[in-house]
């Protein structure tokens, strides 16, 4: 339960410290000694503005730096929970080589799982076939994950394969399985993409999926992977929780200075 606003230690208007920061404080000493546990739910939002003695908008702001703290989550429609510090994960940069998503958490040191939302061949829609450089109508596996990595959710992948590249790839389980390894074992070798990568509003449907807010950023990454031949071999549109996910990259000069 949380402190009332008359109980020593809580929330002061006569303190030098913004309230907001005092309801942060205040809320990590709680999870610190237990009285809070992990994956625990806070009361609704206008009960912990009785109890604190402040406005729902000085609420939110402390809410809402717990949650960038990684202290706190929020779950649309749910309320606001204490997050699993075992579950949660470092904020750590993604590279700029080619590697699929379980590569990439094996070298940061963390579990990748998936969540699949779809696995299933059916006609190329003109958008999808266009990438692909395929005719419109020829069948292609379509495959949506929720990837997970040690269980938080960290993007939304929707990947389109020509099923005539690797015809076993509706028999493979992608909850645990990688699709480069089943690529590869088809003689299917990615060898770079193309990416483009902007910022969006999470959609209800994208932000209940990630556990975020609706509206809160997420990055868009639209990439087409090719062979040695420049043949495109998949096109995929990842959807990235924005405060999960950080690119490294690096830019070079080609040429001197001109004019």
């Amino acid at each position: 339960m949380m402190m009332t606003h008359e109980t020593p230690g809580a929330i002061r208007a006569d303190y030098p410290e913004p309230l907001w920061i005092q309801a942060v404080n205040l809320i990590n000493s709680q999870i610190e000694d237990g009285t809070l546990r992990p994956g625990s739910r806070l009361p609704p939002e206008r009960e912990l503005c009785l109890q604190l003695g402040i406005s729902r908008v000085t609420l939110r702001k402390a809410l809402n730096k717990l949650v960038e703290d990684g202290v706190l989550k929020a779950l649309h429609g749910r309320g606001w929970y204490v997050a699993d510090r075992d579950a949660m994960v470092p904020r750590k940069e993604w590279p700029n080589n080619l590697e699929s998503f379980s590569e990439t958490a094996a070298r940061l040191g963390l579990t990748a799982t998936s969540r699949v939302l779809r696995a299933e061949v059916s006609p190329a829609s003109l958008d999808e076939a266009e990438p692909l450089l395929i005719v419109a109508g020829t069948p292609v596996f379509h495959l949506e994950r929720v990837r997970l990595l040690n269980g938080v959710p960290i993007a939304i992948d929707l990947t389109q394969i020509p099923v005539s590249l690797a015809p076993g790839l509706a028999e493979a389980d992608f909850t645990t399985a990688s699709l480069f390894e089943v690529l590869f074992e088809a003689n299917v070798r990615p060898l770079r993409a193309d990416a483009t990568i902007e910022a969006r509003e999470a959609d209800a449907d994208s932000a209940a999926l990630l556990e975020i807010e609706p509206g809160k950023p997420v990055l868009v990454m639209k990439q087409t992977a090719l062979d040695s031949a420049e043949r495109p071999l998949f096109s995929s549109t990842i959807r990235y929780a924005g405060d999960r996910y950080r690119l490294r990259t690096f830019f070079a000069r080609t040429s001197g200075p001109r004019g």
